[in-house]
């Protein structure tokens, strides 16, 4: 029994309740909802599980969830007066705590038909994550994750956020090592059995460039353009990977009902 085992129990537990938020929130992401509307249901749903949400009051943070819309590149502050709209593509990433475990996950939704530039986008985005969890083993450095990432993006015509990265996770929400989206092949630290972290490519449709809100919190696009981002909690084993975020329901990218 390796050393690591209750850890993973328990990253297991807090990332299925994470990822169920996502699930449940999915139906409930349409036209003529307010993101502080998502924000109370995952709220709600996490409470009434056995956990909280980590965001929620982290460093004066006031909501449950992040809701980044369009060319809101991360940590988007859920609002009563935000009503979704067609056409909006939205970032929900939940953090849940449970047992003393944090688990950490976003998914991109549509708001009925958007554009295909934006469609290709968002799959781009997903396939990004993907492919550099596929690699993931004993072995390999972390400069590996993010060539994956980078090659691919880019590749594609789109560029990698720098300003913003994965990062370890376990018994607190951040925790060394930085996971970077983008990097060299074969540099940085090595990945051991029982390291768990985030993987959350943030991927712009123009250029990488960010700048902050008057809010203190909210990352949005220098040039406008649309972001996407999706985002999971995964554990190295002793010759591979687990994903801890994975929907139970089969809700990798959109379309997802």
């Amino acid at each position: 029994m390796s050393n690591y085992t209750e850890k993973f129990e328990k990253m297991r537990i807090a990332g299925k309740l994470a990822s169920q938020t996502l699930d449940m929130l999915t139906e409930n992401i349409k036209e003529g909802v307010s993101t502080a509307y998502i924000d109370k249901l995952g709220y709600e749903f996490i409470r009434d599980n056995g956990g909280h949400s980590a965001p929620l009051y982290y460093r004066g943070f006031t909501k449950s969830l992040c809701t980044s819309l369009n060319h809101v590149v991360c940590h988007g502050v859920p609002s009563e007066d935000r009503v979704l709209v067609e056409g909006d593509a939205l970032n929900v990433d939940v953090t849940a705590i449970i047992n003393e475990h944090y688990g950490d996950t976003s998914r991109m939704f549509c708001i009925g038909k958007t554009s295909v530039k934006l469609n290709n986008l968002i799959d781009a985005t997903y396939q990004s994550m993907m492919k550099a969890i596929k690699i993931l083993k004993p072995g390999i450095k972390l400069g590996d994750i993010g060539h994956e990432i980078q090659s691919y993006i880019e590749e594609k015509g789109f560029s990698v956020v720098k300003d913003f990265c994965g990062h370890g996770i376990g018994t607190s929400f951040h925790e060394p090592p930085n996971i970077l989206h983008y990097g060299t092949k074969n540099t940085g630290m090595e990945l051991k059995p029982g390291m768990t972290f985030t993987i959350e490519p943030m991927i712009n449709a123009g250029k990488f460039n960010v700048k902050m809100l008057n809010d203190g919190w909210t990352a949005v696009t220098k040039d406008k353009s649309l972001s996407a981002q999706f985002e999971h909690t995964v554990g190295i084993t002793e010759n591979g990977y687990e994903i801890f975020t994975e929907s139970a329901k089969g809700y990798s990218k959109p379309p997802y009902l």
